[in-house]
C-alpha cells in the first residue's frame, strides 16, 4: 500500500514535462484563436446587449433587460426565427440526402470520379458573394437563364426573388447547391472507413445493395452523418451573406426572407443599435444551443460508433 502511494506522488520525469510543454505549445495557437475568435465575442455580445448605443456609436447607456423585452414583442424578429428555421428545415435534409447519395455513387468503381469530386466540391470555396451574384442573374425575372428556359417548354416568368411566396425557397436552393460538395466529402471519408469485409461477408449471405446500405453502410457511417447534421444546422441557422446580396430591405420578399443574422447585421450597422443587435444575436445563439443539447441526447439512440 505504502508502495502503490509512493508510485502515484512520483514527479513526473524531465522526459515526460518537456512532453507536456511541447503538447500545450502545438495546441496554444487553437485555444488562444478560440478564446479571442469565440469565446471572448460572446461575452462581449452578451454585455453589449445589456445597452443602448449611444450618439455616433459612443457613450453606450445600460438599459438593463429594455432591449430582450423589446425584442420579445417584436413581430419581426419571430417572423425572422420562422424564416431561419424554415430555411433549416428545407436546406438540411435535402443536403443530407442528395450528398449521402452522391457519397455512395463516387465511393463505387466509377470512371472520373475525382473529376466529379472536385466539381462538386467547387462551390463551397468559392466566393459566397460570386456565387449569389450568378444566381441573382440566373433568377432574373426578365433575361433570367431559368426563365428563358421555362419559356420554351411554355411557362410564363416566375419572379423568384422578389415573389414572397417563392423568394425562400430561391434562397434554399443556393444553400443546397453550395453546401452538398462539403458534406459529400466528409460523407465519403467516413464511407471510406467501413471495412470492406462486411460488404463482402453480406454479398455471400445474398445481401442486396439496398439491404447493404441500410444494414451496414448507414449505422457504421452514423457518427459522420451525425457530425455533418450538427455542422450543417448550425451553418444553415446563421444564413446571411445569400439573403443580404438577394433580397433588399425594401424589396416585398424582405419580411418572408430576413434571417435573425440579417436582422441582427441590419439592427447593429444600418440602424446603429448594437444593444438591439447583440440580444437578437443571443437569441440565435439559444435557440442553436437548445438544438444542439437535443441532438447529443437523441444521438445515443441512432448513432453507432465502431
Amino acid at each position: 500500500m505504502t508502495s502503490n502511494i509512493t508510485a502515484n506522488n512520483k514527479k513526473p520525469s524531465k522526459q515526460m514535462l518537456n512532453e507536456w510543454k511541447w503538447g500545450y505549445a502545438l495546441v496554444a495557437p487553437t485555444i488562444i484563436g478560440l478564446m479571442v475568435l469565440n469565446i471572448v465575442p460572446i461575452f462581449q455580445t452578451l454585455y453589449l446587449s445589456f445597452f443602448k448605443s449611444g450618439a455616433f456609436g459612443k457613450g453606450n447607456i445600460f438599459v438593463g433587460l429594455s432591449n430582450y423585452q423589446k425584442m420579445f414583442g417584436d413581430a419581426q424578429v419571430w417572423h425572422a426565427v420562422g424564416n431561419t428555421l424554415k430555411y433549416t428545415i428545407i436546406v438540411v435534409p435535402l443536403t443530407i440526402i442528395i450528398s449521402m447519395i452522391l457519397a455512395v455513387l463516387l465511393n463505387s468503381k466509377i470512371k472520373g470520379k475525382g473529376i466529379y469530386r472536385t466539381i462538386y466540391f467547387i462551390p463551397m470555396v468559392a466566393a459566397p458573394a460570386a456565387i449569389t451574384m450568378v444566381w441573382k442573374w440566373l433568377y432574373n425575372n426578365q433575361f433570367g437563364l431559368i426563365n428563358y428556359m421555362l419559356s420554351k417548354i411554355g411557362v410564363g416568368p416566375v419572379n423568384w426573388i422578389d415573389d414572397p411566396k417563392i423568394s425562400l425557397y430561391s434562397i434554399a436552393i443556393i444553400g443546397i447547391w453550395s453546401t452538398v460538395g462539403y458534406s459529400m466529402v466528409l460523407l465519403i471519408a467516413g464511407l471510406q472507413e467501413i471495412p470492406k469485409d462486411f460488404y463482402e461477408a453480406s454479398s455471400i449471405d445474398g445481401a442486396s445493395p439496398v439491404r447493404q446500405f441500410f444494414n451496414i453502410t448507414l449505422p457504421l457511417v452514423s457518427p459522420t452523418l451525425f457530425f455533418v447534421v450538427v455542422t450543417s444546422i448550425i451553418q444553415s441557422m446563421q444564413v446571411f451573406d445569400v439573403i443580404y446580396m438577394m433580397i433588399d430591405v425594401t424589396s416585398p420578399a424582405y419580411d418572408s426572407t430576413v434571417s435573425l443574422v440579417y436582422l441582427f447585421y441590419n439592427n447593429s450597422f444600418k440602424y446603429t443599435d448594437k444593444g438591439y443587435g447583440s440580444a437578437i444575436v443571443i437569441l440565435l445563439l439559444v435557440i442553436i444551443m437548445m438544438i444542439t443539447v437535443f441532438q447529443m441526447k437523441a444521438q445515443k439512440k441512432w448513432v453507432n460508433y465502431m
